[in-house]
């Protein structure tokens, strides 16, 4: 890290902390490194679900993020999305995403990411308190990094969210979940915002996508069916860069719920009202 601005957010972190960021920082960049070196060979499909993928080069990335994790912080707890819960006691946790957009990556369509977050569990707090995120775009070779309380940043220059205050004139994004019994909501959602914005993309990232509002190249994201992974580093970005990001109902929720509503905070209002008039 060589700006000045990121050097002194990151001071603003604890020790432990600060140690812990700064190895996310290096591991993001190898892993997604690893992702693009694999997508160049064969590799082994499977699925976990009717359409979710996973490929070997999902749980290789991961491999190498965690087994470095549990040689640096042997303490360390971790929460990764293939191999779940591992490491020691600590109220430091990792959040890891190996490979946010496996089906992107799958096809050949070039938009997938790392995503890692250091969190904290807190004593009577029902979700952890997410400190640092770093999600890492290795085909733009695009790092967004956010600090709690310190910013946020892509390859180490500030960012903000945009400052669209007409729904009218928004570009949007979602995704779709993966269970069958959600489309049908997902539908009436994507029907009922397309009506309002200006645009609506589907982009099969939420990482990414949670990345593209704290930059302001989207005015808002919403989403269901998502899991810790998908959104810790990323909702901490939005967040940081100045936006908003709650339940649909607008309660603050935390990185365990199923359901993400994040913007630049000028249009949350308008789309909560149309996301709160479908049955749950």
């Amino acid at each position: 890290m060589t700006n000045q601005t990121l050097q002194a957010a990151v001071g603003v972190l604890q020790p432990e902390i600060q140690d812990g960021f700064e190895s996310a920082l290096s591991l993001a960049r190898r892993a997604g490194e690893l992702l693009v070196e694999m997508r160049q060979k064969a590799f082994s499909v499977s699925k976990k679900g009717r359409v979710n993928l996973v490929t070997e080069v999902d749980v290789a990335a991961e491999r190498l993020i965690t087994e470095e994790v549990h040689r640096r912080f042997p303490g360390h707890r971790i929460l990764a999305e293939e191999a779940g819960w591992s490491g020691g006691d600590s109220d430091v946790i990792w959040i890891v995403d190996p490979l946010d957009g496996t089906t992107n990556f799958t096809h050949g369509y070039p938009l997938y990411c790392v995503s890692i977050a250091l969190a904290r569990s807190v004593p009577g707090e029902a979700h952890p308190r997410i400190l640092a995120g770093v999600v890492y775009n290795p085909l733009l070779d695009e790092l967004f990094v956010a600090v709690d309380g310190g910013g946020a940043f892509l390859n180490g220059r500030p960012i903000r969210v945009s400052r669209e205050a007409r729904l009218e004139d928004s570009l949007l994004c979602t995704g779709f979940s993966y269970h069958l019994e959600e489309i049908e909501r997902n539908l009436e959602l994507f029907s009922r915002v397309m009506r309002r914005a200006r645009s609506v993309r589907r982009d099969g990232s939420a990482a990414m996508d949670l990345c593209f509002v704290a930059c302001g190249r989207f005015d808002g994201f919403w989403e269901l069916s998502l899991h810790p992974w998908d959104v810790a580093a990323g909702a901490l970005l939005v967040k940081e860069a100045g936006g908003r990001v709650s339940l649909f109902d607008g309660r603050p929720g935390g990185i365990f719920e199923r359901e993400c509503l994040a913007t630049n905070g000028l249009i949350h209002a308008a789309i909560r009202e149309i996301l709160a008039g479908v049955v749950r």
